[in-house]
């Protein structure tokens, strides 16, 4: 079995003036070390001199700071970008698709799960919402309720552009339309925790000192609670809990606590053991909003298996969580039978896979 994991895609979609691409470039900005691969129609939205443009690498793609790089395509060139975006030589973590002038954004989920590319998967739909134009953007643009109802993970912008009341009616509006379950992360000037997304790397992980890029992260760090206050990092708002055990999970039971978790819970990463019969493997798991997929792979050599979870939310009930956790471990995994990783399959990749039914 190919031990290097597929690269998470992630679709970034809002209309005009929501604010995805002040969004991205806040993901840029605080990526830690994270390889950030970036598809946009055009250059001139995102921040590139603020990014430290390295040079060409091809054809309508750059290199930004850091090592991440940005492309600009149309639909038709897609597939291409996402091949040269996940060559190796390029050490790639994540990529990040501007939806905006490429497609509806239903289809590019479909086509990303339809691709077939081993390189690259289908990471999660996060649609970007104005809170201060909500009502004359659903009256000119009608099909935004269509694309609230696919998305993964809702991100209201401009929270600060309207008061309590408003906002309350805005967000239940917005949580009628989008699918039961989906989570709702309020946002002003774009600002939230990349690590809904995607893991951010420390910038000591692989470097014995602090690069000057990394001494200017700190500084406008440092500047930034100067002046707003550690409230101000849109870190503070969320909670994140990790749940580890040596005992194996009853994978029907994950599997309900993953259908049944609360909106507030915006990401659940790790890895699982199941232990059942014939399904020995370790499964990672990646949630984000209603998006769910497990990916078997090898233990490694002398891993002991155990299940390994971190989650990610805000105003959820960690106690609640955890207590709810222990509740799936499995006293006997050898005497499962097989079907009961049934469920869990449904949210493997699968070769030639068409539909995006199962992966949300």
């Amino acid at each position: 079995m190919n031990s290097v994991q597929p690269i998470p895609v992630v679709v970034l979609s809002g209309f005009l003036g929501s604010g995805k691409t002040t969004v991205l470039n806040h993901l840029l900005a605080h990526r830690g070390g994270t390889r950030i691969g970036v598809v946009v129609n055009d250059f001139g939205s995102i921040e590139i001199d603020a990014m430290s443009v390295a040079g060409q690498v091809g054809d309508s793609m750059v290199s930004l700071g850091g090592g991440c790089l940005c492309c600009a395509v149309d639909g038709s060139e897609l597939d291409a970008y996402l091949e040269k975006l996940a060559a190796p030589v390029h050490r790639i973590d994540v990529i990040v698709i501007e939806a905006s002038g490429l497609a509806e954004p239903q289809e590019m989920v479909r086509m990303l799960v339809a691709n077939e590319n081993p390189a690259v998967r289908y990471g999660g739909l996060v649609q970007v919402v104005d809170a201060a134009e909500f009502d004359a953007t659903r009256a000119a643009h009608p099909e935004t309720d269509r694309h609230l109802a696919v998305a993964d993970l809702v991100v209201l912008n401009k929270t600060d552009r309207v008061d309590a009341a408003e906002r309350a009616r805005i967000e239940a509006e917005v949580t009628a339309l989008a699918a039961p379950g989906t989570p709702l992360v309020g946002a002003d000037h774009g600002r939230i925790d990349p690590e809904l997304l995607f893991d951010r790397r420390p910038w000591t992980e692989t470097r014995g000192q602090l690069s000057f890029e990394d001494l200017l992260t700190e500084a406008g760090e440092h500047a930034h609670e100067d002046g707003e206050g550690h409230a101000g990092h849109a870190h503070t708002a969320y909670e994140s809990l990790s749940f580890t055990t040596d005992q194996a999970l009853s994978p029907r039971r994950f599997l309900d606590f993953l259908d049944r978790r609360p909106a507030g819970l915006y990401r659940v990463k790790g890895f699982v053991w199941f232990g059942v019969p014939g399904h020995r493997e370790r499964y990672e798991v990646h949630a984000v909003g209603r998006f769910l997929r497990f990916d078997p792979g090898p233990w490694g050599q002398g891993e002991p298996r155990r299940t390994q979870l971190v989650l990610i939310g805000k105003g959820i009930d960690a106690p609640g969580l955890l207590g709810e956790l222990e509740a799936c471990r499995e006293a006997d995994p050898g005497r499962a039978l097989p079907e009961s990783m049934w469920g869990v399959l449904r949210y493997v990749p699968r070769p030639a896979e068409t539909g995006v039914e199962d992966e949300s």
